[in-house]
């Protein structure tokens, strides 16, 4: 794809000049003579790298300009000046510059200037996807019917640009489908933008999807490009979407319908072309008869639905998904566990109401707490149920994890355990478990995550 240049530069003939060398090079460029023109550019165009001259002669000087650009977007900006010194020089880095040349302009160091640019700019978004890659898997594990079909679905429909619907139970994987569709998908070298519905503030919502201005409240201190705005020509996903208030679900469905928007305190309307992947545990048709969800933005969103099954619908691919968790605990240097056939059968008799997560909890805790190279049945039934193993006193056996570990170890297992059964007994609603169990709902999240009790 043509790599396009913005060149931001009161003189006419340095626009002219730099263009033709662009032009010669393979560059598309685009000339402007102020910094206004500029910034409104960068608004509605994408654009890759700016050549920014330090004196212009208008309302905003290219330092200026140079700032805002760097609050405001994620490309390489090389200052060029006539009246360039090295104070001048350092100043411009510690701003956020890329490169400084200085006037009389040289063809190679332009050159030179803009293709490593170019590829610092490459190798960011590179870095970005591996570590992208380094958190997620990047495949369903599973050889049962059910999730041979689920490959298929997401097979289908990655390589378009339809817009998905991932629906199912609480630690099913959607995350997992969507950033399976996401790697199959044209946007595969672009990061995937994720926007976790639940875990922001009503108030902050608009800010975090739509951006903001500089002083549009209290605390917004920097401009800030919302996630719309960095999902342009990209996969957009928004997780648990049925948590949304009908406000902002309004907010929303216009932006996706017009696929514009304007930033919060701003008045300049910004185009995007973003593909939605949305995902939702909630009945979101009973959600709607209930008055909760919007009808209109289900229908926009559920282009092609795909449901996740749940753990008990496909017990067999459990030996499968238990060897790739022990290999992941591995790596985060946990010791290697064998499990016996007799111990997948124990695992796959349990019902696993918290899914694949209850699944992945359970195996770390089997990992960390049984001192044996060889997990079997007896283990298996005795973490699951350790009440069914209790001594006359009432006391549980001394395998229990708490008693098992050292105190700041069992501190952190009662901690997580206590809080997944309490997210299990509200039905996995946040906000309600954290009222039952007296922690602010942003606290409790954070703790959840923390515990990788949720994502």
């Amino acid at each position: 794809m043509t790599k396009h240049i913005l060149i931001i530069d009161d003189e006419v003939s340095i626009q002219e000049t730099l263009a033709g060398i662009l032009d010669d090079e393979g560059f598309a460029s685009t000339g402007v003579s102020s910094a206004e023109e500029g910034l409104d550019l960068l608004e509605t165009t994408s654009i890759d790298l700016v050549l920014l001259d330090i004196w212009l002669g208008d309302n905003m000087d290219g330092m200026t300009a140079l700032e805002k650009i760097h609050e405001r977007y994620d490309m390489p900006v090389i200052m060029i000046s006539g009246h360039g010194t090295i104070e001048t020089a350092v100043q411009a880095t510690r701003k956020g510059a890329f490169d400084f040349i200085e006037k009389p302009l040289s063809y190679d160091k332009i050159i030179l200037a803009i293709t490593n640019g170019l590829r610092f700019a490459r190798l960011e978004k590179e870095n970005l996807l591996l570590r992208q890659g380094s958190t997620h898997k990047s495949s369903l594990t599973g050889e049962s019917e059910i999730i041979q079909s689920l490959k298929k679905q997401i097979e289908m429909v990655a390589p378009t640009d339809a817009w998905v619907l991932i629906r199912g139970e609480h630690g099913t994987g959607k995350e997992l489908v969507a950033q399976s569709i996401h790697r199959a998908s044209s946007s595969r070298n672009q990061p995937m933008i994720e926007v976790n519905c639940a875990a922001i503030p009503e108030e902050l919502i608009e800010s975090e999807l739509f951006g903001h201005e500089k002083g549009s409240f209290t605390g917004a201190h920097v401009s800030k490009r919302g996630k719309f705005d960095q999902a342009d020509g990209g996969i957009l996903f928004l997780d648990e979407i049925g948590d949304m208030s009908l406000n902002t679900q309004a907010k929303i469905l216009r932006i996706l319908q017009e696929q514009k928007f304007e930033r919060v305190g701003g008045n300049k309307t910004i185009k995007v072309n973003v593909r939605v992947l949305a995902a939702t545990n909630k009945n979101l048709e009973e959600e709607i008869v209930a008055g909760n969800f919007r009808a209109d933005l289900f229908w926009r969103l559920n282009v092609v639905p795909i449901h996740v099954p749940k753990l008990c619908d496909r017990l067999p691919d459990i030996p499968l998904l238990v060897d790739d968790l022990m290999k992941l605990l591995v790596s985060r240097g946990l010791k290697h566990k064998e499990f016996t056939q007799d111990a997948y059968q124990a695992l796959m008799e349990h019902q696993w109401p918290g899914n694949v997560r209850e699944l992945r909890n359970f195996i770390e805790r089997l990992a960390i707490m049984c001192q044996e190279p060889t997990i079997t049945a007896v283990q298996v039934r005795m973490f699951l149920n350790p009440g069914q193993f209790a001594d006359p006193a009432g006391r549980i056996a001394s395998l229990n994890p708490f008693l098992a570990a050292d105190y700041k170890t069992a501190k952190r297992l009662f901690e997580k355990e206590y809080l997944q059964q309490k997210l299990l007994q509200n039905d996995n609603n946040i906000s309600k478990t954290a009222e039952q169990v007296g922690l602010e709902r942003s606290h409790l999240h954070k703790k959840l995550k923390s515990f990788e009790i949720i994502q």
